[in-house]
């Protein structure tokens, strides 16, 4: 039986809106002071302090070498949850205990001396760490190879561009050997090749027996490199489960909606379309999508007048330009009224995705009986990937077509 590495038990951390909690100076004292009073001169001589749990009654537990995804919209808790196993935020209420030594790269920002050069930063950070200075001259030269910043390794951080900032740091947190591994969102700085290539190194740190925490709103990346999943939803856990299992829970409960796209004034409307087709959602979280899984469209109108007998279409398109498959709400199941007008959404359900992974386009049309009123290509683009892992190790793409068909192979014997 594995050893447990993290051991988070009831833990909450509530903040209290417009209070200060914590003073460096006698000047900062003196001007909370004096401003609470001017705001409870306002509100009639009291102030009610809002009280926020960004987390509450929090428990799990984390074997060694395992690569856990936590999950979870802006806001749910995630990078909060982090702070504290990092150590950098004090929990309210509950406890975490944790073996091994730890190694995060939470925000940009965190751990670095500004005035301090990358090469007094790897070593400042290493001895942090309890190594020696032997130990930090053993992977130098590996910390900043992986980091690609050789000609400004003796440059300022303050310097840096944010994206040498995080290549630096997330090269530090990954070979200084930590049985622990924290990673927020923050690889999202990074250019695409970084990414994989930081993903590739926290898989391979997770295979040599550590222990990764994860946190990203790519759903593709948290598959690939993750086995168990937490969801976080309104600071309280959703879910535990295995990574896919974690992953669906989270798309879902509708809260994976990705922001509403604006389709007003789009540059890729058709010349001499009305602009009836106002808007595009997607229950999709990073522009990711998964086959086999539900996807849902939800597309907003605005008809100024009556229209009669409209027929919503969705074309969907790989990036060469071949049509995967088109949804149409006249030839589907459909409660659309024959009639509308004014502002509306119509929702259209797949209930199983059939793309295989790769990078497909989006196009609406609007159409009445023999003439199309709205015509927009290239709404917008989406990725899709497997969320199975039994899958992805035949590593199946868009190249070989773009849906997959379930199909099992014998040999005949005669």
């Amino acid at each position: 039986m594995k050893k447990i590495a993290i051991e988070v038990k009831n833990l909450g951390k509530s903040y209290r809106i417009g209070e200060t909690i914590k003073h460096d100076t006698l000047r900062d004292a003196v001007s909370h002071f004096f401003s609470r009073a001017l705001k409870a001169n306002k509100a009639g001589g009291s102030i009610n302090d809002e009280t926020i749990w960004a987390l509450k009654d929090v428990s799990f537990e984390i074997a060694e070498s395992e690569a856990v995804g936590i999950i979870g919209r802006n806001g749910a808790g995630k990078s909060t949850l982090l702070k504290i196993l990092s150590r950098i935020t004090e929990p309210t209420e509950g406890y975490v205990r944790i073996r091994g030594r730890v190694s995060s790269l939470l925000e940009v920002g965190t751990g670095f001396h500004q005035e301090l050069t990358g090469r007094e930063n790897i070593f400042l950070n290493s001895a942090i760490l309890g190594m020696t200075k032997r130990e930090i001259r053993k992977k130098f030269d590996e910390i900043v190879g992986f980091a690609e910043i050789e000609k400004f390794i003796d440059t300022p951080v303050k310097r840096y561009s944010s994206g040498m900032y995080v290549r630096l740091a997330f090269a530090v947190a990954a070979h200084l050997e930590p049985e622990i591994l924290l990673v927020d969102e923050v690889l999202a700085v990074g250019d695409a090749a970084f990414q994989k290539k930081c993903l590739g190194k926290m898989s391979s740190v997770a295979k040599e027996g550590r222990t990764v925490l994860f946190v990203s709103h790519n759903m593709g990346a948290v598959a690939s490199l993750c086995t168990k999943g937490i969801v976080l939803e309104s600071g309280k856990i959703k879910a535990i489960d295995n990574i896919d299992a974690a992953i669906s829970a989270y798309m879902q409960s509708g809260n994976a909606l990705i922001d509403t796209l604006d389709l007003r004034n789009h540059q890729n409307r058709a010349k001499g379309s009305k602009e009836l087709l106002t808007s595009l959602a997607m229950d999709i979280d990073n522009a990711t999508a998964f086959y086999s899984e539900p996807l849902t469209f939800r597309i907003g109108y605005d008809f100024k007048e009556k229209i009669a007998t409209p027929q919503f279409c969705i074309i969907i398109k790989s990036m060469t330009g071949v049509r995967a498959f088109t949804l149409v709400s006249n030839y589907q199941p459909s409660d659309i009224p024959s009639v509308l007008e004014g502002k509306g959404e119509v929702v259209c359900r797949i209930n199983s995705l059939p793309l295989l992974p790769g990078r497909y386009s989006i196009d609406l049309k609007l159409w009445q009986p023999g003439e199309k009123i709205d015509d927009i290509e290239n709404v917008a683009n989406f990725q899709v990937e497997w969320l199975q892992r039994n899958y992805g190790q035949f590593n199946w793409d868009s190249s070989m077509g773009v849906v997959y068909v379930d199909a099992k192979w014998n040999l005949s014997s005669k």
